[in-house]
């Protein structure tokens, strides 16, 4: 098969690894222990961005009327997800696609809102790290998505140009920076962005088992 690209970039939280379940579970049983919920509706937007976004907090602290202690709240909801995130395999297709892509030459970033040991951490347990190029995280750059410089810092670290490679997403959040990073972009939803508008990416999948590298790549070219 040729491919006319030379790299992918990834999204990594909800894409690689299903973490937004118990992140979003965390929060949510903390916020129900000080009187307030946490919508679905409202953590949308946090997803794709990152600890740093402060929309649940600002409906928390609307919710009771006060201020919280936000870093207390974001230290005991990593706790409690810890367990649970430490034994979370690669979503369906995740590793396949990887692997395949590697062994076609193509050459592999992630770029993410996350930290960079949160996410090096994971591919490094899931023996996935020796696959990826470059792992771009919210630790490299001054804003997170969806603003689009973990993106671009992605494609210079790989040296590759926005037409040469190719994104795949989770979120509208992740969809909005990679295109405005200059990349195509499939998006591929978890359960929690199932939902939401992803009709700014170029195809959408629903989700990657099942996908292989040809399938997308002709969704792209096609």
């Amino acid at each position: 098969m040729s491919i006319p690209y030379r790299a992918i970039v990834f999204d990594f939280d909800g894409l690689i690894v299903d973490t937004e379940q118990p992140i979003y579970e965390a929060y949510s049983t903390i916020f129900a222990e000080l009187g307030a919920t946490l919508p679905l509706s409202v953590w949308q937007d946090v997803i794709g961005q990152g600890a740093g976004t402060d929309t649940a907090f600002i409906h928390l602290e609307d919710s009771l009327g006060r201020e919280v202690d936000r870093e207390a709240i974001r230290a005991e909801a990593r706790a409690m997800r810890r367990d649970v995130t430490l034994t979370l395999p690669p979503r369906d297709g995740a590793a396949e696609l990887i692997a395949e892509a590697k062994e076609a030459g193509l050459t592999l970033a992630v770029a993410s809102s996350s930290t960079f040991a949160w996410v090096n951490g994971h591919l490094d347990r899931l023996g996935l790290l020796p696959s990826f190029d470059a792992v771009c995280t919210r630790d490299d750059v001054e804003r997170t998505k969806p603003d689009p410089a973990v993106y671009r810092l992605a494609l210079e670290r790989l040296g590759v140009a926005p037409h040469e490679a190719f994104a795949i997403e989770d979120s509208p959040h992740g969809v909005t920076a990679a295109k405005a990073a200059g990349l195509r972009c499939i998006a591929a939803p978890n359960p929690l962005t199932a939902n939401m508008d992803l009709r700014h990416a170029d195809h959408l999948v629903p989700s990657l088992a099942g996908v292989s590298l040809a399938d997308v790549v002709a969704r792209l070219v096609g």
